[in-house]
């Protein structure tokens, strides 16, 4: 019977015997009809728990056909299922330490900053959040740091997902969405660095003001704060390009201090010759230190990412008797030519056994001041 039939019958009983119970069964169908139009829309309900997916997004199935269906009815809307996010790794190369522990290595200010700093139990946050590796391989160590990552998202995605995980980022203090982004570089395994404006006018339109010498000292150290806040879980900051501000030692001194007393690491981008300012400063202060005279950019070097790289661990590679052995970190800009060019060198170079190729953390020197810091937590010297 047609529900237009239905309607009327239903108009006609009701006049002839207005009986409660007739109007009970007219409203029951009613009902009904109404129940069956929303079968027809929307399909099927199984009443079936709903299924929860991982990371929120699944494939979403066709939804059954409906023999009833009107053929007027018209086609449900299809549904596009949204891509799976790349799954990180198995977590590996990273201590496991202590809620407690991580939480006593993070200050909060008086005005609202979150700030790293050495926990009273002695840790630092430099050893920290470094990535650990094997210090019983080759003693010939070969690195690769890709600094002012955050300027473009896709492309950080990338360096984040495709690179080796022993391969260091330094990121952008005014990346949008930062601590997301650490949190990330950290569950593919990648160590993880903070680049320190330095004479940048430019980084104040993004919200960060640079370390200046026309500054005086307690203005650069709130920048410096300002900075160290962006974030968390990160070993140290970095300094790229040397200015004017980093040459002077009278400007240098009190955030270096700063950064020792946080029980922060510090590298440094310099290709001059000789012993530098902030090189002198870390050795005096106990700072763990590393510097880098090599540029690998992609766009800048003449053989390219991957012939650079083979020409950086030939020099690390190479043996005379009595030498101490090498070591020797490359640098270069997110690109996502180079992106591709180190995957693709890193996979043909697997299983190579002549050179160890490390995080940035096998590459930093620590000597007496730094080693007497160390030792106040004896369990961050093992390996």
């Amino acid at each position: 019977m047609s529900a237009a039939r239905s309607s009327r019958r239903v108009a006609i009983v009701a006049k002839k015997r207005p009986d409660p119970r007739g109007l009970v069964a007219a409203y029951l169908l009613v009902f009904g009809l109404i129940a069956a139009s929303a079968g027809i829309a929307f399909g099927d309900f199984d009443g079936k728990t709903p299924q929860i997916v991982d990371s929120a997004v699944a494939a979403s199935a066709p939804l059954p056909a409906v023999e009833d269906a009107a053929p007027t009815a018209p086609a449900p809307a299809e549904i596009q299922s949204l891509p799976l996010p790349q799954r990180p790794p198995k977590p590996s190369g990273f201590r496991n330490l202590p809620a407690e522990d991580l939480a006593a290595m993070i200050e909060t200010t008086a005005d609202g900053l979150r700030l790293p700093r050495i926990a009273p139990s002695g840790w630092m946050p430099w050893i920290a959040h470094a990535r650990r590796f094997d210090p019983a391989g080759p003693p010939a160590r070969l690195g690769l740091l890709v600094i002012n990552v955050g300027l473009n998202e896709a492309t950080m995605r990338r360096a984040i997902e495709d690179l080796p995980p022993e391969v260091s980022l330094a990121f952008l203090p005014s990346t949008p969405d930062l601590p997301r982004w650490l949190a990330q570089a950290r569950a593919f395994g990648h160590e993880s660095y903070l680049m320190l404006p330095m004479d940048d006018h430019a980084v104040a339109e993004r919200g960060v003001r640079p370390i200046e010498a026309t500054a005086d000292v307690p203005e650069n150290l709130r920048r410096l704060r300002a900075t160290l806040a962006r974030g968390e879980g990160y070993v140290g900051l970095v300094i790229s390009p040397p200015g004017r501000a980093a040459q002077s030692e009278g400007v240098m001194r009190p955030l270096v201090m700063e950064i020792a007393e946080r029980g922060l690491a510090l590298i440094e981008v310099n290709p001059a010759p000789g012993v530098t300012p902030i090189q002198r400063l870390t050795e005096e202060l106990g700072v763990g230190y590393a510097r880098s005279t090599d540029v690998l950019d992609y766009k800048l070097a003449g053989d390219g990412v991957a012939g650079n790289l083979d020409r950086l661990g030939a020099w690390v590679g190479e043996t005379t008797p009595g030498r101490t052995p090498r070591h020797a970190f490359g640098v270069m800009q997110p690109d996502d030519e180079a992106i591709t060019a180190i995957a693709a060198w890193h996979k043909g170079h697997e299983g190579q056994t002549a050179v160890s190729f490390v995080p940035i953390i096998g590459h930093f020197e620590c000597r007496d001041a730094c080693m007497t810091r160390l030792r106040a937590q004896p369990v961050q010297l093992r390996p």
